[in-house]
């Protein structure tokens, strides 16, 4: 008596209950382990000894992994800076014109994300090849000063991967893109229209503030594809040539499994974690500001 309608509180938390365990046991849990193993000097296979921060502080001094770091911010640009212009001139063009067969050009252009990336990986790993489909492209153009294996430069084997990663992503960019802009009320458009504005300048006032929202997600899920990119690199280059490709996430695998450091490997981890947390917070909170 006294009490308002519907169950107490608490019971909510039961309905949560089953969700918040099985999050806890394939999350938190190898999440504190992995903490925890990043603080010892540890093969794997023998007693651990107690290391604290030095792995870590590893991160900072190692040349190797710093620049791993730095390849996957430059990973970045291919994966989400590169698809999301794309995405937003196509979408932009697609809506605007309003071509028949639409949902047929979303299909083709979202094939990629169907595909496994080790596939993808083999298929382009051929594509830049000495011999292969864009050497040959090249030849056939009177260009054959520029062929070179893609893959074995240490000035164009990262991008050449990135290359890979901005055909990957710009399909699932542009989806999502004009997804939100077909939900653009017309009415807009048409004030835009009665302003005087163009084409330019009635996609800066109109559809580029109104799709905020899905270019946020956008990006959240194209830079976390970018800093934790593992199977393309591993079957495109291993890391190579020397440590020109080498990123946090093939640095896990070699160092946990090629060196037997996985004190290290779970250190690099554990910072990629919060590198790929802290940066996807800050795109949040970037789009939220815009729309209050």
């Amino acid at each position: 008596m006294g009490r308002p309608p519907g169950e107490p509180g608490r019971v909510a938390y039961l309905y949560l209950l089953p969700a918040f365990v099985l999050y806890a046991a394939f999350l938190l849990y190898p999440i504190g382990r992995a903490v925890q193993i990043s603080l010892y000097d540890w093969d794997g296979l023998t007693l651990g000894r107690w290391a604290g921060l030095d792995n870590y502080t590893a991160i900072l001094s190692d040349e190797r992994l710093r620049a791993g770091f730095g390849h996957a911010l430059v990973l970045i640009v291919f994966y989400a800076v590169i698809p999301l212009a794309i995405g937003l001139t196509l979408a932009a063009i697609l809506n605007h014109a309003k071509v028949r067969g639409l949902g047929f050009f979303r299909t083709v252009v979202f094939l990629p994300q169907v595909v496994a990336m080790v596939v993808v990986a083999v298929a382009w790993r051929r594509v830049y090849a000495p011999d292969g489909t864009l050497n040959a492209l090249l030849g056939a153009l009177g260009l054959d000063g520029l062929t070179r294996g893609w893959l074995g430069d240490h000035t164009f084997a990262l991008p050449a991967v990135g290359v890979v990663g901005t055909w990957f992503e710009s399909g699932l960019v542009t989806v999502l893109l004009l997804a939100g802009m077909s939900r653009v009320p017309m009415e807009l458009y048409e004030a835009a229209r009665l302003d005087g504005a163009g084409a330019v300048r009635e996609f800066f006032a109109v559809t580029l503030p109104s799709v905020r929202g899905e270019i946020a997600v956008a990006l959240t899920l194209t830079v976390i594809a970018a800093l934790r990119t593992f199977d393309l690199v591993y079957v495109t280059t291993r890391g190579g040539p020397g440590d020109s490709t080498s990123v946090p996430s093939f640095e896990v695998y070699h160092r946990a499994f090629g060196l037997g450091q996985v004190g290290s490997a779970a250190a690099i981890g554990v910072t990629l974690t919060v590198v790929i947390f802290a940066i996807s917070f800050a795109i949040n909170r970037l789009a939220d500001k815009g729309t209050t």
